[in-house]
């Protein structure tokens, strides 16, 4: 059901930038969370979440203690171990979850990945493309192709990030530690991707630097339970990017399902910060095992003036989740989200959204689609849209349109437009249907079969999505695997 919601409180005044040299974390005006995800009790712990904690924490590698000094990963792992240590574990009577099941990962032999495996052959990586390969969350520079990289861009792991000779202060580790982590609405599965991850992958474009060839990062899960096995490792990559003023930057972030049909997690997080004026195009493909579980968080900022554009495919995951979060921090700030959720079998796909405007003039759109061709199939979205108050002249839009093709097939919808600000142009709206039996008619009046008549339409449907992806090598790529998972034979 849609949800359209006027809030009355004291006014906020509007963030500084995160950029700026004059940034002091005591001068931000922090804005409540409008949505709970699960945040910390005090006084209240988990045994199944400190389990997991203190075998994530055994499972890492113990570091120098000079490499220790000012570590954003250290960083991130402190802060993330305090916030589990008062986390429980999410079930169906948390808002969040509501119609989120996640007891089967619960349920499982939970064991964090170490090392990729020595042999990667079966996996076929052909490292042509400009980017990095992550295995089971780890890097691995022999499959990654970094050639051919800008001035002053780093592509790679943190700890093999150039220090400057000049000013250690401007040094790209010293700039990733002043903006890393500095994020309040994170849930459990955030903080265990905190507390686990092996590495900090960074990308970072200096100011004025426009990367022409897109950044691919593709993920793959080696290691993998056997169905009935109860075995799920977990994986936790990281990726940092940073986008200094007027830089810009395309990224590609492909999600494989690896080595078969085997049972894993991936638990995979993205923060990206977005300096005064730079653009970022982010392309975010999902197809893993369908047997796996694939929970995934997204954080951008947005300095003024700067673009955000996603869009999103995900037709893979026994249990795939995409939580989205994103703050313009200044005016004239656009950002445009498109999502195609696709369910064949029996699985959950799942897009929680958040899109905080702070700032006059700012644009967003939203466009979320998703197919269910399963009966046992279900697709969630949960998607907030808010205008706060010194937002004037904001122009905000948000559609989610649903197909379900099969009885009993399910979905949830949640659009949500909060606005405090009164000077505005927002709207929203969502749909649910199976295909219109007119569409159906016209074709079969020009003497084209029923079948492939539907096959037609299904894949039209979500082909307006498709369509917005940047780079025409990938898009093909996904109309044939959406066309073979429509059609399996």
């Amino acid at each position: 059901m849609a949800a359209l919601a006027f809030i009355h409180h004291n006014p906020i005044p509007p963030r500084p930038s995160l950029l700026s040299p004059k940034f002091k974390r005591k001068h931000i005006s922090r804005i409540p969370p409008i949505q709970s995800s699960l945040t910390p009790q005090f006084g209240f712990s988990d045994p199944l979440v400190l389990q997991l904690a203190e075998t994530l924490e055994d499972s890492l590698p113990s570091p120098p203690p000079s490499s220790l000094q000012f570590s954003p990963l250290q960083k991130i792992r402190d802060t993330s171990s305090e916030t589990l240590l008062s986390t429980h574990w999410p079930s169906l009577k948390d808002e969040p979850f509501r119609f989120t099941d996640t007891s089967f990962i619960k349920n499982s032999d939970i064991y964090p990945t170490s090392q990729p495996p020595q042999s990667l052959d079966s996996l076929k990586i052909i490292p042509s493309e400009l980017g990095l390969t992550i295995v089971d969350g780890h890097i691995v520079d022999s499959l990654s192709n970094l050639g051919s990289l800008p001035d002053g861009v780093y592509v790679g792991s943190l700890l093999n990030a150039p220090l400057s000779e000049s000013d250690s202060d401007k040094s790209i580790p010293k700039k990733v530690n002043e903006l890393v982590g500095e994020f309040d609405w994170g849930d459990l599965f955030w903080s265990i991707n905190g507390l686990g991850t092996p590495d900090l992958a960074v990308i970072y474009v200096p100011a004025g630097c426009r990367v022409e060839e897109p950044i691919h990062l593709r993920y793959y899960s080696a290691e993998g339970g056997n169905e009935g096995s109860g075995k799920l490792p977990v994986s936790n990559p990281r990726v940092f990017v940073l986008v200094e003023e007027g830089g810009e930057v395309s990224v590609v972030e492909e999600f494989c399902s690896g080595d078969g049909d085997k049972c894993y997690w991936a638990n995979p997080v993205l923060e990206v910060v977005i300096g005064e004026g730079a653009r970022f195009r982010h392309s975010y493909v999902q197809s893993q095992s369908t047997r796996a579980a694939h929970i995934k968080w997204t954080s951008v900022r947005q300095e003024s003036a700067s673009s955000y554009q996603l869009v999103e495919i995900s037709t893979g995951g026994r249990l795939s989740r995409h939580n989205l979060h994103i703050q313009q921090l200044g005016p004239e700030t656009e950002t445009e989200i498109s999502t195609l959720h696709l369910s064949v079998s029996k699985q959950t796909q799942d897009l929680h959204s958040i899109l905080v405007l702070d700032h006059p003039r700012g644009y967003s759109r939203q466009l979320h689609k998703c197919i269910v061709a399963h009966s046992e199939g279900q697709a969630v979205f949960d998607g907030t849209v808010q205008v706060n108050r010194y937002a004037q002249q904001t122009d905000a839009g948000q559609l989610t349109r649903s197909l379900l093709l099969e009885p009993r097939a399910t979905v949830n919808v949640k659009p949500n437009l909060q606005i405090i600000a009164d000077d505005v142009k927002c709207s929203h709206g969502a749909a649910i249907s199976d295909l219109e039996e007119s569409q159906l008619f016209y074709f079969q009046a020009r003497g084209i079969d029923l079948e492939t008549a539907r096959k037609a339409l299904v894949f039209s449907f979500g082909a307006e999505v498709i369509a917005q992806l940047p780079h025409p090598s990938i898009r093909k790529k996904i109309e044939t695997q959406i066309k073979g998972m429509l059609d399996p034979r």
